[in-house]
């Protein structure tokens, strides 16, 4: 449709609307409105963001497509409880600002949610026009709508307001997702905050794990500067646990509670032959120094680059898989390989990012897994082994199992391997905070309020739940701060 056409559609809905003539049938035929995106071609040699953006007119028809419920179901699928259907009512009557409003009631980190959480298997999940065209891809784009009307506030908008201060410090580990919100919310309480970060840089995955294409770190770093305008102390290059333990902030330096997000960044591996050659990284060790470190800045002088890569093989299917592939396209690698054993289908990455780097030219190696990776006489990556496999019955995750297929060895040619299998706690705060109660996985437990068993501590995100998403660490990082404020108030 053409603007022309948009725009005399969304007139006739909203004058329908005004006469109180608006059905549910004129809902369903608005069209699900694509988001503009950069060129695949071009992107492949840039950083800059894929996805541009709705305009105003397709936000405001894709708003009118939500039925506003009225038992708002895909509030149940978000994990933050934002009110969804008010939020997008407002987009639709063009009152921006209160839209905003709205979701920051639920939510600090509107720009960053809208675009790397995962909606379509949340709020968007449970979307009734998704389930009446029986297709999630046909849901309301509540997360497009999120980041639609968060980017038209500039400079991440007026600083929350902090109320007077009650002479308590609250010490906050780790600076993602979790950690910023927890900051937030502690602060505004009134208590006098402090944020330790291990890098040299705050905003944790959001800075080192996430590229740049996919979320700009001058959003993330909006939030930083709204937590430094409310007050919040960031300490970076501080590592809980070895610059100081929880133990010796609270009794000697005088905080009075403790959020640990702290996530959970230590790698997997596969534990075959050849993990140890040069050219095999991890995930983790992959975007951190493309991220982090810009890596993809050639003309920076980078004090940590990646080495040029011709031919890579990325090992996994999860978000961070498609991240690292599509972080090596663009670092100029002329092939790039994504190996899964299992399909597309079982594979636990975004669909939209699936989709992006097939466009990307991502070549897709399914019902494959490596068995070895073999080296040259330099000690350097040549080639990766790979065995078929075909699907057996389902696991515990309810996902069929792959079966390896005798006698299907295999080589490709690569210089390359990214191992992007999952990740787990990193066992220094199991191992200096003796304390703290961790289960069999070394994931720290906690209680509905994300206490844990030491008196004033509490944690969350995915050194709590495992790795996982932006948003259940949003979700605890709301959760922790209401219960350390209560916790405060009774000391």
């Amino acid at each position: 449709m053409t603007n022309e056409d948009n725009a005399k559609l969304l007139e006739e809905l909203l004058n329908k609307q005004q006469a109180g003539e608006l059905r549910p049938k004129d809902r369903f035929a608005v069209p699900a409105q694509a988001m503009p995106e950069q060129d695949a071609t071009a992107r492949r040699r840039n950083v800059s963001e894929v996805a541009q953006g709705y305009t105003e007119m397709q936000a405001r028809l894709e708003a009118m497509r939500c039925l506003q419920c009225k038992t708002a179901p895909c509030v149940k699928g978000c994990p933050v409880q934002i009110r969804i259907r008010n939020f997008i009512t407002a987009i639709a009557e063009g009152d921006y600002q209160k839209s905003l409003s709205i979701i920051k009631e639920n939510s600090l980190l509107p720009a960053v949610c809208g675009r790397v959480c995962p909606q379509e298997v949340q709020c968007q999940e449970t979307c009734t026009v998704g389930l009446k065209f029986k297709d999630v891809s046909q849901a309301v784009s509540i997360g497009r709508l999120e980041r639609f009307v968060a980017d038209l506030e500039k400079n991440g908008g007026a600083a929350p307001t902090v109320a007077p201060a009650t002479g308590k410090k609250v010490a906050i580990i780790g600076s993602g997702p979790g950690g910023i919100v927890a900051a937030a919310d502690t602060r505004r309480a009134g208590h006098d905050v402090t944020v330790f970060e291990a890098f040299h840089k705050p905003g944790g995955v959001m800075v080192y794990g996430i590229p740049e294409f996919r979320l700009p770190k001058a959003i993330v770093q909006e939030e930083i500067d709204t937590l430094e305008q409310m007050g919040v102390q960031i300490v970076t290059n501080f590592i809980v646990g070895r610059t100081r333990t929880i133990d010796q902030l609270m009794n000697e330096d005088g905080f009075d509670a403790v959020y640990i997000g702290v996530g959970a960044g230590l790698p997997s591996f596969m534990g075959i032959a050849g993990e140890s050659l040069v050219g095999v990284y991890s995930a983790n060790e992959y975007l951190t120094r493309a991220n982090l470190m810009k890596a993809y800045d050639f003309g920076s002088g980078a004090d940590t680059p990646i080495a040029a890569s011709k031919r890579v093989a990325v090992v996994g299917g999860g978000n961070v898989a498609m991240d690292a592939a599509r972080t090596a396209v663009r670092l100029g690698a002329e092939k790039v390989y994504l190996i899964y054993r299992r399909t597309e289908k079982e594979m636990p990455a975004r669909v939209e990012e699936v989709h992006h780097a097939k466009e990307e030219g991502i070549e897709f190696h399914l019902l494959q897994s490596p068995k070895r990776i073999l080296g040259d006489e330099d000690d350097r990556v040549k080639a990766i082994e790979c065995l078929r496999f075909e699907l057996g019955e389902p696991d515990d995750s309810g996902r069929r199992r792959p079966v390896a297929i005798e006698g299907s060895e295999f080589e490709i040619d690569v210089d390359t391997v990214i191992i992007s299998i999952g990740n787990h706690a990193n066992p220094l705060m199991r191992q200096t905070t003796p304390e703290l109660d961790f289960n069999k996985w070394g994931n720290i437990v906690v209680d509905d309020n994300c206490k844990t068993s030491m008196e004033g501590v509490y944690a969350g995100g995915d050194i709590v739940l495992g790795a996982a998403t932006v948003i259940p660490a949003r979700g605890q990082g709301r959760i922790a701060p209401a219960g350390i404020n209560d916790y405060l108030a009774d000391k």
